[in-house]
């Protein structure tokens, strides 16, 4: 009897640290996050207000995931992923250019926008995937840059 009392005794004293353990999800995200940095972009949480117009709403703040863009006076675009692989800009126009269609047909579904600014080219992402996904975002990334 006594030993079952000190085994419960040390199950509730244990139980909160299970607690403190990430997720598997969390610890996915935290896998290709490292992954990422080793690639050399830059991640962070961003939030974001998404076009009322897209089927699903993706999450706020969403993870941005981006590089230093070359030359400053390249082309300034944005464009959101409705279904995959339709890329649309904000007037719901479908993307004409075929060097960006080309780049975009590599992104996985769950890329839900990509735009280029004259500072940095950055892609939000749901961040579900393999480490493989996350070289081809790279390759997008550094091709746009």
């Amino acid at each position: 009897m006594t030993v079952w009392i000190v085994v419960s005794i040390l199950a509730l004293v244990l139980s909160p640290m299970v607690w403190l353990r990430p997720s598997r999800k969390q610890s996915g995200q935290m896998a290709l996050r490292l992954e990422a940095r080793r690639l050399g972009l830059a991640m962070q949480l961003a939030p974001q207000q998404w076009p009322h117009w897209l089927p699903t709403q993706p999450p706020s703040p969403c993870a941005q995931y981006c590089r230093p863009r070359r030359s400053p006076q390249a082309a300034q675009f944005c464009y959101w992923q409705a279904t995959p692989g339709t890329w649309l800009n904000q007037w719901r126009e479908p993307c004409e250019d075929p060097a960006l269609l080309a780049q975009f047909s590599t992104l996985p579904g769950n890329v839900y926008k990509v735009e280029a600014g004259q500072q940095m080219v950055a892609l939000y992402w749901g961040e579900r995937g393999e480490a493989s996904v996350l070289v081809a975002i790279d390759g997008v990334l550094k091709a746009l840059a």
